[in-house]
């Protein structure tokens, strides 16, 4: 069995390194190969899944130093008819890439992410320099090529894929630094059985915004002794002050317990989303 993998690309991001992981999973599983597919920006990606360009998609949903990726998550909610089958755990460690001696610098590129990730950092070697936000670490270095005085903060595996030099290693303020990856496809899509799953995702809006509206849904989940990993609003862009609210429950939808809340959340929700069950899996870096 065959599979296209999109992801955020070029060549050389992290994201690549985390769907190469998961290539390498399937193939030692004897599940088939995937062919890995870079898209340039992470709507993209989730958008050719949600078209049938490709069968499959991996995207950053979370980063333990700055929280959500929250493209991934207002597009899983736009596009309405993307399911969640994996996760995966993929350490991050970055450094800044440069031909230019580090004096010389004046502008830093990177991810959003990766910039945040290194703010500190940056802050006390390179205080005076511009950061300028990029699609993808890879589009980063690309900017190498033409600007003698620019550095790109990207992956080791970026400055072998491109010969640059690495002017420092390992340059993320906090070195636990990770990012959680989602794999999702059309429901439709024949996708192997990963069971156990220990992890459900969903996200509702809510009819009224009043006291005790958060709190009916929640309670749902308390009565009934489900754990809640995650909890977080975004603005439903309807109108300032509505939000919707994006959980991470500790179960497999597929439990009688999770069932019976699933049923009764439409009850106190406006509209409700399940987006999927799934285990999570480590990648090294």
């Amino acid at each position: 069995m065959s599979f296209t993998l999109a992801h955020l690309g070029p060549q050389g991001t992290y994201a690549e390194m985390a769907a190469s992981a998961c290539a390498e999973w399937w193939y030692q599983r004897g599940l088939g190969s995937l062919l890995l597919k870079p898209y340039p920006s992470i709507f993209q990606t989730l958008e050719a899944v949600n078209d049938g360009q490709v069968s499959l998609a991996i995207v950053p949903v979370e980063n333990s130093t700055e929280g959500s990726v929250t493209v991934t998550l207002d597009t899983l909610w736009q596009l309405d008819s993307l399911h969640i089958r994996q996760a995966w755990i993929l350490p991050i460690s970055h450094t800044l890439l440069s031909r230019a001696a580090a004096e010389d610098i004046t502008v830093i590129y990177s991810h959003p992410q990766a910039l945040a990730q290194c703010q500190r950092w940056i802050e006390a070697r390179f205080p005076n320099a511009s950061l300028m936000p990029m699609r993808s670490t890879t589009d980063a270095v690309q900017r190498l090529d033409n600007e003698q005085t620019a550095g790109a903060i990207a992956s080791r595996r970026a400055a072998e894929i491109y010969q640059l030099p690495v002017l420092a290693d390992q340059i993320n303020d906090y070195p636990d630094n990770c990012t959680r990856f989602w794999v999702v496809s059309r429901p439709d899509t024949v996708y192997p059985q990963l069971r156990p799953c220990n992890h459900t995702a969903l996200a509702f809006s809510l009819p009224t915004n009043g006291p005790g509206a958060l709190l009916q849904p929640l309670k749902i989940f308390a009565d009934r002794g489900i754990n809640l990993s995650r909890i977080e609003s975004r603005p439903t862009k309807r109108s300032l002050g509505e939000y919707l609210f994006f959980l991470d429950i500790e179960e497999d939808a597929a439990d009688s317990n999770v069932q019976d809340a699933l049923n009764a959340l439409p009850k106190v929700t406006e509209t409700l989303k399940i987006f999927g069950s799934y285990s999570i899996w480590s990648a090294d870096a």
